[in-house]
Formats: structure tokens, C-alpha cells, sequence
């Protein structure tokens, strides 16, 4: 039994809108901030869980506290 190896079709759909877009993709655009926003969220997730289990501060644990 072989699977198929098609992409999902909302992947290929979004890629294919990227593509398309001249928009630019740097600066203060919405897709820049976008992708700011999830990664200010994914590291502060990671530093709360990161003083939870080893009971330091941030701070602490850079040598600054």
C-alpha cells in the first residue's frame, strides 16, 4: 500500500498566494508582524516553562539576577 505524497491543500493554496503576492515581504507589513507576534508568544511560553523547571528567574539564569 502506497501513500500519497501530496502537500496538503491549504499549504499549497498558501504557498501559491505567497507566490503570486509582489507584495514586499520585510518592513512593517502584516505578514512581518504576524510572524512577530508568534514567535514573541512562542518565547515567552518557553521562558516561563524554562523558570518553572529550573526554579531560577530568567535573569538568574544568564548570570544578571
Amino acid at each position: 500500500m502506497t501513500q500519497s505524497l501530496h502537500m496538503p491543500l491549504q499549504f499549497t493554496q498558501l504557498t501559491e498566494a505567497l507566490m503570486a503576492d509582489p507584495a514586499p515581504r520585510y518592513g512593517f507589513v502584516e505578514f512581518a508582524e504576524t510572524w512577530n507576534g508568534r514567535l514573541a508568544m512562542l518565547g515567552f511560553v518557553i521562558g516561563l516553562a524554562t523558570e518553572l523547571l529550573t526554579g531560577q528567574g530568567i535573569l538568574q539564569q544568564i548570570g544578571l539576577g
